[in-house]
């Protein structure tokens, strides 16, 4: 995770990932993910409960990648690595077959 402002990231390694799926309207469906990391990539200490809020179409195409503290905005972001790693599970197949089932269910 990398602060805003700061110049160095320190690369999460996620071991788990355990996810939300929300039908939010007609476009987009939101996937809440909360994290387990691996024991040498502890979450930044000054996080109380990290989330990340993942904004995807109903064809399962992640378009958005948000951490979240407490749901709400933090001041950090993701790194290139951890979004790749969220994106690996976001495709995967029980994530987009849960995802296209929820975007289908009546609004």
């Amino acid at each position: 995770m990398i602060r805003y402002g700061d110049e160095f990231a320190k690369e999460l390694t996620f071991v788990g990932i355990d996810a939300r799926i929300e039908r939010r309207d007609g476009q987009w469906v939101d996937v809440v993910l909360r994290f387990a990391t691996a024991e040498e990539t502890p979450i930044p200490s000054d996080l109380i409960d990290l989330t990340g809020l993942i904004v995807c179409t109903h064809e399962g195409h992640p378009i958005q990648m948000i951490p979240l503290d407490e749901g709400c905005d933090c001041e950090y972001q993701f790194t290139v690595g951890e979004k790749e790693q969220i994106e690996a599970y976001i495709r995967s197949e029980a994530v987009q077959t849960a995802l296209k089932r929820e975007a289908m269910a009546a609004g």
